[in-house]
């Protein structure tokens, strides 16, 4: 399985707030040849490390494609840059991150690529929205079952589901 951590937490000209930037970048990773599986719903976090930037939006879609690891990355970079991402300080607020977090089971430790994702692991934001799609995935390099990542969460880790939208018309 592979997968792709979605969040956003400035809102775009283009897109406009952060949950339809997130929602756009499933549409442009379509779009790209990387077919969406399955995905989570969104949830709401607070910015890691604590700060005073907006709350996330955030979320995981499992994806398939044939590209090997790091064109998978070039692809979602090349995602994020297309939808205005402009990369500046780590942690900073952002219109659009895209995160491989895994793929499949591979071991990876590149300056370009590190996989699995070497913080996913530590955030609920990741950790509750993966184990929605997927309850019974078990970590790749500690096989430490997502429910057991969970429960040893910090406990200044929350990411809360957001309520759907609600449907147009009567």
């Amino acid at each position: 399985m592979i997968f792709v951590a979605i969040g956003a937490n400035l809102p775009s000209e283009r897109f406009g707030p952060p949950r339809a930037g997130c929602e756009a970048a499933l549409t442009y990773m379509e779009a790209a040849g990387l077919e969406i599986v399955r995905r989570s719903r969104w949830y709401e976090s607070d910015p890691v490390p604590v700060s005073d930037q907006p709350k996330y939006v955030n979320g995981v879609a499992e994806i398939a494609t044939d590209l090997p690891p790091l064109e998978a990355l070039d692809r979602l970079l090349e995602i994020e840059a297309e939808m205005g991402r402009v990369r500046g300080e780590r942690n900073a607020a952002r219109t659009i991150d895209l995160d491989l977090l895994t793929y499949h089971d591979e071991i990876m430790d590149t300056d370009r690529l590190k996989l699995p994702h070497p913080r996913m692991h530590e955030r609920a934001f990741v950790l509750l929205p993966l184990a929605e799609i997927a309850p019974e995935w078990r970590h790749p390099a500690s096989g430490t079952p997502v429910a057991d990542l969970i429960a040893a969460l910090a406990p200044d880790q929350q990411a809360r589901p957001m309520a759907e939208p609600s449907p147009r018309g009567g």
